[in-house]
């Protein structure tokens, strides 16, 4: 099993801890990590996302990233449209994409309450690849 990640540096002091569950996870369950790629933002991932699903050596990809509620509805419509363009993608490349991004709405807090949804995204990717490879071509 092969999976990349993406990784938002926006908002690090949460990200930088998800990565590191992220990457443990993985190698607890044997997964490879054949790219690990940072953004600044998880705005700047969809590009990268369709480009590594693109890869021979990828066979899924966990995006992290923490959206933190500011002063304005933005957290919101980013939240949103990145969902949607990962679900996208995932069907398009048939691979699988863990939406490892927390928020939108989330305070400081919360987001560090959070920081294991890195490692389930990455689970996530993981069982759905298996279930592809069992269901074949």
């Amino acid at each position: 099993m092969k999976i990349a990640i993406v990784v938002a540096d926006f908002n690090s002091e949460i990200t930088t801890p998800m990565l590191r569950r992220a990457i443990a996870h993985a190698t607890a369950l044997k997964a490879e990590i054949t790219h690990t790629v940072h953004v600044f933002g998880i705005y700047d991932m969809p590009t990268i996302v369709k480009r590594l699903l693109g890869r021979w050596d990828v066979d899924g990809v966990v995006m992290i990233g923490a959206v933190i509620k500011g002063e304005t509805l933005h957290d919101e419509v980013i939240a949103h449209a990145i969902a949607n363009i990962a679900a996208k993608l995932a069907v398009q490349f048939d691979k699988p994409v863990g939406l490892g991004i927390t928020g939108p709405g989330m305070t400081d807090e919360q987001a560090a309450e959070r920081i294991d949804n890195a490692r389930n995204a990455v689970e996530a990717v993981v069982r759905v690849a298996n279930v592809l490879k069992d269901l074949g071509e």
